[in-house]
């Protein structure tokens, strides 16, 4: 690696953690103490609204049901995912100087002691990839205190609170509605501890405030505002954290939703590889404008691969068993053998050696189609295809799919060839939600294998955030 390389490590490091509000920032700290935003998947960049809006978790229950717990769990699952924890907790109304002479007849766990309004304010800007300042409860002096904590947009919003089902428009933001529920006397006995332990109160204060108010406020709100709200829940969790199950359950619906690009919903032939830091880490890289050619190739090659082996994963396939050396049976499976590549000039050309590397010994024939300006019309040159085309399952190659006019283009020929359109799967590193929508309309069948899907096109029809001309920094003719 050369001197102003930038490995991957690197750049998953600085994304390596998950956001808390009224818990701890997740953004990270400097050496001087200044904090620095880290860039988000549903942030609005550049002008263009990213298409997927962040998948928001609302978890309710009882106060001390083990609410906080079952979201630590599912965030600690989800690590390779930028996840914000939001408590309705951070919205309590401050108390005036006459209610704190009397605190102790303040109603925590009635819904009016939360500022909703303020509450779904920060609820409606992270959904619209927007930072917000979050209120700091001090649960000492009853009051929000300086500086709020500013929190980022995420892949994943978890909203946690008592109440958090009770407002109709706070429900209407969540995607997936979690009750944690759990035994009163279990709940009673841990509210004792968080009041004296986590909210710093002194034990005697709490004991001789805690059972009048818990017969007069406490299971009175449970009652006639907290269990109401679970017949809006999508899950129950009986337990609490203590429900490894169910909470496995939950975190494996919610990485297929995570998976799932709104656009695989519309085209069921479109897939999107599940993103990990590791990708977001090489993606940071290859689109960075400062990146050298020789760390372009490497981390484009490593991306490529990944698409390749995604793709060849989509090949029909039949059981086949072999005898291992201790003598056992394995039951696996055999792939195709009638297979091509061909590959769109010359940015296609990129990645057939991550091809080859996989398919050893395959054909890969090519297309080149001379793209006019502004890529609104195209003209095809040259091909040179395996003759027996038409027999064979073909991966079509090309690292950007921009208007999609290319690719048709390609398409059409393979077709006139005699190839199947579901015989093609055409893989890219990157898809223009444009493209998608012209390829998968007009070839319903064919199978689009991407890494990630872009904002759009700007008027110049270039794919933003994009790369830039892929084939010339690949190829090391940028400067030419």
């Amino acid at each position: 690696m050369g001197s102003n390389s930038k490995p991957v490590e690197d750049i998953i490091a600085r994304s390596n953690g998950v956001h808390f509000s009224g818990l701890v920032s997740r953004d990270e700290v400097d050496k001087n103490g200044h904090k620095e935003e880290l860039p988000t998947t549903s942030a609005v960049e550049n002008g263009h609204k990213e298409l997927r809006e962040p998948f928001v978790i609302g978890v309710a229950g009882g106060a001390s049901s083990g609410k906080t717990t079952v979201c630590n769990m599912i965030i600690e699952q989800l690590r390779d995912q930028r996840v914000v924890l939001v408590n309705q907790e951070s919205f309590y109304y401050g108390l005036s100087d006459e209610e704190l002479t009397r605190v102790h007849e303040y109603n925590f766990d009635h819904p009016d002691a939360f500022d909703t309004e303020y509450l779904l304010s920060c609820m409606e800007n992270l959904k619209h990839g927007k930072s917000v300042d979050m209120p700091n409860y001090d649960f000492k002096t009853y009051k929000s205190v300086l500086p709020p904590r500013k929190v980022n947009p995420s892949d994943v919003i978890i909203l946690e609170g008592i109440l958090v089902f009770h407002d109709p428009r706070v429900r209407d933001l969540m995607g997936m509605k979690i009750f944690v529920d759990t035994d009163a006397d279990v709940r009673l006995a841990r509210r004792i501890k968080r009041d004296t332990v986590e909210k710093d109160r002194d034990i005697r204060t709490v004991l001789d405030q805690f059972f009048s108010q818990y017969s007069k406020f406490v299971k009175p709100s449970f009652e006639d505002f907290i269990l109401p709200t679970k017949k809006y829940a999508d899950i129950i969790i009986p337990r609490g954290g203590d429900n490894h199950v169910a909470i496995d359950l939950i975190v494996q619906h919610i990485r297929t939703k995570l998976g799932q690009h709104d656009l695989c919903k519309i085209y069921p032939n479109l897939y999107v590889i599940q993103s990990t830091f590791q990708i977001r880490g090489m993606h940071t890289i290859i689109r960075d404008q400062e990146t050298t050619t020789h760390d372009f190739i490497f981390y484009a090659d490593r991306l490529i691969r990944l698409v390749v082996e995604h793709g060849l994963g989509h090949l029909p396939f039949k059981e086949k068993q072999v005898i291992t050396p201790t003598g056992a049976v394995y039951t696996g499976v055999d792939f195709s053998k009638r297979l091509c590549g061909i590959s769109v000039i010359r940015s296609g050309e990129s990645m057939e050696n991550a091809l080859r590397a996989c398919c050893k010994g395959i054909k890969i024939g090519k297309i080149l189609i001379h793209r006019s300006e502004g890529d609104n019309g195209q003209q095809l040159i040259y091909h040179n295809l395996p003759k027996d085309i038409s027999n064979r399952h073909v991966l079509l190659l090309d690292p950007i799919l921009g208007t999609g006019n290319s690719a048709v283009q390609a398409i059409n020929l393979l077709l006139k060839k005699g190839v199947q359109e579901s015989n093609i799967i055409f893989l890219n590193l990157i898809s223009a939600p444009q493209g998608v929508h012209v390829v998968c309309k007009k070839f319903p069948r064919i199978k689009i294998v991407t890494s990630e899907i872009e904002l759009g096109l700007n008027e110049e029809y270039r794919v933003i955030p994009g790369m830039g001309e892929f084939g010339d920094r690949y190829f090391g003719t940028d400067d030419c």
